[in-house]
């Protein structure tokens, strides 16, 4: 009789670490800065919306919007639409 159990079901799924709520909260409080934009290793965002947050203080509004985005989505899909398909914006 062959073996059924599961002993991967409370592991996830990927490898590299999850940065969503570092990323989420690094979005609220610094988002005009662009700091989550770096943290996830996008330079070009980053430094966009750092020009936007320092000249225009839209940065802010878009820091903010992100971070509610990064904190409401569940692990796999922020790891997937973030850390692997590199997804700079929204």
């Amino acid at each position: 009789m062959e073996n059924t159990k599961r002993e991967d079901w409370n592991n996830p799924r990927y490898q590299e670490e999850n940065k969503k709520v570092v990323a989420g909260i690094l979005a609220i409080l610094l988002g005009y800065l662009g700091i989550h934009k770096f943290y996830l290793g996008y330079t070009r965002e980053g430094i966009i919306q750092l020009i936007l947050g320092l000249m225009f203080g839209i940065g802010g509004i878009i820091g903010i919007i992100e971070g509610i985005i990064y904190l409401t989505k569940s692990d796999e899909e922020f790891y997937q639409t973030y850390q692997i398909g590199q997804r700079g914006w929204f």
